[in-house]
């Protein structure tokens, strides 16, 4: 079969749509904690930076998880990478809901964040095998499972959460992993023929001849503004739950700030999607950096109700098409063949600087009695990341050649 009926084909669509299902349910285990954060702190009678614990822990293993398993598709595909991971995930869930301790339980959100990363770099760099001409565009839509995942979920789980507690919710999601997760797996143990990667690797090393880095330097360079603009990104992200509870708004309109926050990161990441296949990856990661940093500001002056429901909107359009953005530029210059471990590490840093960040703002919390500080440090780090790609672009302008078909 010619290249061209292989990528961006209708079977493509069909699989990017098992992908986006598959990754609404795994990419749970990185949200569920947000939302009972409140509910551990209190439970355990703990301050708000240990609380911040398992969820550190979680981005640690969901950001290890993301190179390892990224490894693991390159070698035997994506079916066989989820079924080990799903299993994972859901024997952590269970083992979360039967902790005693908020270290036995941090240990635990290590292995759930684990498993949990297959729905995120390893499905993104699967799918982007599949397109050419749209890789944009799907990307995205995968990308955007994590997103939708945390708008879903938190909100259907708010009613097990309030009438039976944070340990049942854990349960209800270890079991939801089994049933969901591993059937769909199945659905993708085609792979991808060896011509259209051998295309792809074609194309990506006529860019990279062109590029004035070497891969390395270039992988570590992104890896570095992936760290410093996630340290930004987890401030909202981690905290809005705990900022609500704080003004006396409760848990339950967190919730629902972090699921406005997420919608509005998925309709960020599908237009961002749209604007990398006309201009580029890094031209589409200096944009959502620049909002991001502007809606951060926007958090400062407001308390009340209203306004901190629009302003996290305005962040989730901000900034949601910012990390799928780092996985383009990864395909754009980096083998095809390495797709899974390249584009694995590249998430790995984002997913380290939210770790960073969701502990960093906690412990300034703790320090000054109040989020003000940590939205200014959160600031800070989004201009160290906007220098970082301002670098990029002009040292790569001109030099991303047009999509080979």
């Amino acid at each position: 079969m010619k290249r061209e009926q292989i990528l961006d084909s209708r079977y493509s669509w069909l699989r990017l749509g098992v992908t986006l299902g598959i990754a609404l349910v795994a990419n749970v285990g990185m949200w569920a904690v947000i939302v009972v954060m409140p509910a551990i702190q209190a439970e355990f009678g703990i301050d708000r930076a240990d609380a911040s614990l398992p969820y550190t822990a979680t981005m640690i293993g969901f950001a290890v998880g993301n190179f390892m398993i990224g490894r693991a598709v390159d070698r035997w595909g994506i079916t066989i990478s989820l079924v080990g991971a799903a299993t994972l995930s859901a024997l952590s869930f269970g083992l979360a809901a039967m902790s005693q301790t908020i270290l036995t339980l941090s240990l635990i959100h290590f292995f759930l964040g684990f498993g949990t990363a297959v729905g995120f770099g390893p499905l993104i760099a699967d799918i982007s095998l599949w397109f050419q001409k749209r890789r944009g565009i799907a990307v995205a839509v995968a990308a955007s499972g994590n997103y939708l995942s945390g708008a879903i979920w938190p909100i259907m789980l708010s009613g097990v959460l309030n009438n039976h507690g944070w340990r049942a919710v854990f349960v209800v999601l270890a079991a939801l992993t089994l049933v969901v997760v591993l059937p769909m797996s199945l659905l993708l143990q085609r792979r991808v023929p060896l011509g259209a990667v051998a295309a792809q690797e074609t194309d990506a090393m006529t860019r990279l001849g062109s590029a004035p880095f070497r891969p390395a330097v270039l992988q570590w360079l992104l890896g570095l503004a992936g760290i410093c603009c996630c340290v930004a990104m987890s401030m909202p992200q981690v905290h809005i739950v705990s900022f609500c509870v704080d003004l006396g708004y409760g848990p339950s309109v967190g919730a629902e700030m972090l699921a406005l926050m997420l919608m509005g990161g998925v309709v960020s990441r599908i237009i961002s999607g749209l604007v990398a296949d006309n201009l580029g990856g890094v031209v589409t990661l200096l944009i959502g950096a620049a909002l991001q940093c502007l809606a951060l500001f926007a958090f400062l002056p407001f308390e009340g109700l209203v306004p901190l429901y629009i302003v996290s909107l305005v962040f989730g359009l901000s900034q949601g098409g910012i990390v799928p953005a780092y996985a383009l530029v990864v395909r754009e210059y980096m083998p095809a063949r390495e797709a899974g471990s390249r584009v694995g590490f590249v998430m790995m840093a984002t997913i380290l600087g939210m770790a960073l960040g969701g502990w960093m703002s906690g412990w300034i919390y703790d320090l000054s009695g109040s989020y003000e500080w940590a939205f200014l440090n959160g600031i800070a780090w989004n201009f160290l990341n906007i220098a970082i790609l301002s670098t990029l672009l002009i040292r790569l302008r001109g030099r991303r050649l047009p999509q080979l078909v």
